[in-house]
């Protein structure tokens, strides 16, 4: 792993919009970053489901941050093309995201990530999937 933990760690909380979201990491490895958001009523669109954009959000900003362990030092990556495949209505008390990277490269990466719903029995239901390419860009 090239870049340190610490800073893909400050890179997650970094961004406002997802502090505002609520994101937080769970667990960073080289090529691998879980996170979640734990549910409120904001995070609904008018059904009361959680809102699709809450979910791409999470799973782009996940994936983004699980590609980040995997380059140099002065790289950072930027979302190129993602792809979220609503799998059901999500609802429950937390979003859950294992994001993954599928294949690394000099000049773009791929990573998956998968959401989950954590419902009150501690079930966890898949609710989405994304692809994301990211492109390595050099400071």
């Amino acid at each position: 792993m090239n870049l340190q933990l610490d800073e893909a760690r400050r890179i997650f909380s970094g961004a406002p919009f997802i502090t505002s979201l609520g994101c937080q990491l769970d667990q960073l490895d080289a090529g691998v970053c879980h996170s979640h958001i734990i549910l409120e009523d904001m995070h609904q669109q008018q059904d009361g489901y959680v809102h699709a954009g809450v979910q791409a959000t999470l799973a782009d900003h996940s994936a983004g941050t699980a590609a980040v362990t995997l380059i140099d030092k002065g790289q950072r990556v930027l979302t190129a093309e993602f792809k979220i495949n609503l799998l059901r209505a999500a609802k429950g008390q937390q979003l859950i995201c294992r994001s993954s990277v599928l294949k690394p490269g000099r000049v773009l990466i791929i990573a998956e990530s998968e959401i989950y719903t954590l419902q009150a029995d501690s079930s966890l239901i898949l609710v989405a999937k994304a692809t994301v390419t990211l492109a390595v860009i050099n400071n």
